[in-house]
C-alpha cells in the first residue's frame, strides 16, 4: 500500500487565499452541491438498544436501511460519552501539534499510515481539501511503532480502548444483521472475529472555493463495516441514494455507520455498500474519526452460501481477502468501480 506524500492543507488553509491553487480545483463540469430538491429523504436513525431488546420494529428498520441506504446514524450504541469526548479532544489536538512535531508523523514514500492522503499516484493528479491521518490499530502486530508509538500519551491509550470497543460494536452490530437476513448470525460475522481495525482522522479546513474543491472523492469503503463519530455538528458528509446527493446531519454523540464493499460481498449483493463523498465550506473546519472494521487478512472473501438461492444466484467472485484490500489500494478512488471488477456479470440483482 502506497501513496505519493503531499503537502498539509492544514497549512495551506492559514494562508491568506482567495483562490485555491489549481491542483485542488475539481474537473469542469464536476458539482459538490447537495441535490436540489424541495425534501430530501433522511438517512435512517437506529435505537441499538431497542435491538438488544429485540423490537422486531427496530430490526426491519436496520434491514431496510442496510439494504436501500447502506448507511444508519447509530444511537444508544453502548460506546462510553467519556471516551468518544476523549478521542474527540485528542483528535482536535493531534491537528494542533506544531508542523515540526507532524512532520515525525508524516507518511513517507511506500507508506501510506499516519498524516497526509491516500490514493495519490501521480504528483499532478488532483487532490483533495483535506488532511488524514491513518493508524492501523488491531490486531496490534499491524501497528506501524514509528506512527503509532509516537502519538501524544493520552490519545494513545483513547485509541487502544476505543479500537476495541468499536469492534466490539461492529461485531454485535454484524450479528444483529445476520439475524435480520434470517440467516446463523455466526455465518456473517465469522470471517471478522479476527478482523481488522483502522482509525482515518479527517480534517476539513475552510476553503474560499468550496464549491470548487471536494473534500473525499466519492466511493465506497473497502471493509465490513464503517463507524464515523465526528468532533462537531459541521455538515459535509453526503451519501448518494436514487441518482442524488443527500447530506448527513449528524445526531449529537451518535455513530454514522455504512456497510463497506466486504460486507456486500458476504452479504451477495443484499446489504449495499453506498458510495459517499466529504465536501468543505467557507467558514469552519470538520473532523471526523473514521474506523473501518474489515476481514480477517488470512480469510477468503465470498457471498455466504445460505444467501445464494436460485432466486438470487451467486453475485461476486471469491478472493483473498489479503489480495482485496492490495487491489483496492492500488487504484485511484472512484465511486463503486473496484467492487464491480468483482461482480459476476451473469447474476441477477
Amino acid at each position: 500500500m502506497q501513496s505519493i506524500p503531499v503537502p498539509s492543507v492544514q497549512e495551506l488553509a492559514k494562508k491568506s487565499l482567495t483562490k485555491v491553487p489549481d491542483q485542488y480545483v475539481i474537473p469542469e463540469g464536476e458539482s459538490v452541491l447537495a441535490s436540489n430538491a424541495t425534501s430530501l429523504p433522511q438517512v435512517p436513525v437506529i435505537d441499538l438498544s431497542k435491538l438488544l431488546s429485540k423490537d422486531l420494529k427496530e430490526l426491519e428498520k436496520l434491514n431496510y436501511a442496510c439494504k436501500e441506504w447502506g448507511f444508519f446514524q447509530l444511537v444508544n450504541h453502548g460506546v462510553s460519552t467519556s471516551l468518544t469526548e476523549n478521542m474527540k479532544r485528542g483528535t482536535v489536538e493531534l491537528f494542533e501539534l506544531p508542523m515540526e512535531e507532524k512532520k515525525k508523523l508524516w507518511q513517507t514514500e511506500g507508506d501510506i499510515y499516519g498524516f497526509g492522503q491516500a490514493f495519490v499516484f501521480d504528483e499532478k493528479q488532483k487532490l483533495e481539501w483535506a488532511d488524514g491521518f491513518l493508524i492501523a490499530s488491531l490486531p496490534t502486530h499491524l501497528r506501524n511503532p514509528r506512527i503509532f508509538n509516537q502519538l501524544p500519551q493520552l490519545f494513545r491509550e483513547s485509541v487502544d480502548t476505543y479500537s476495541v470497543e468499536l469492534k466490539n460494536l461492529a461485531i454485535k452490530m454484524m450479528k444483529i444483521m445476520g439475524i435480520a437476513l434470517a440467516i446463523d448470525p455466526n455465518e456473517l460475522t465469522e470471517i471478522f472475529t479476527e478482523g481488522t481495525l483502522t482509525v482515518r482522522i479527517n480534517y476539513y479546513p475552510p476553503c474560499p472555493e468550496p464549491d470548487r474543491v471536494i473534500g473525499l472523492k466519492a466511493h465506497s469503503d473497502l471493509g465490513g463495516l464503517t463507524m464515523l463519530l465526528q468532533t462537531n455538528d459541521v455538515q459535509g458528509l453526503q451519501v448518494r441514494k436514487d441518482g442524488l446527493w443527500i447530506p448527513i446531519n449528524p445526531l449529537p454523540g451518535a455513530f454514522i455507520i455504512n456497510v463497506g464493499d466486504q460486507l456486500e460481498i458476504v452479504t451477495n449483493g443484499i446489504y449495499r455498500s453506498n458510495e459517499h463523498r466529504a465536501t468543505v465550506n467557507s467558514e469552519s473546519e470538520r473532523i471526523s474519526i473514521t474506523t473501518f472494521y474489515g476481514a480477517d487478512l488470512k480469510a477468503t472473501l465470498a457471498p455466504t452460501p445460505s444467501l445464494v438461492t436460485p432466486e438470487r444466484p451467486i453475485q461476486f467472485e471469491s478472493i483473498s481477502v489479503k489480495d482485496h484490500v492490495k487491489r483496492f489500494f492500488s487504484r485511484d478512488l472512484q465511486g463503486k468501480s473496484y467492487l464491480e471488477t468483482m461482480r459476476i456479470k451473469n447474476g441477477s440483482g
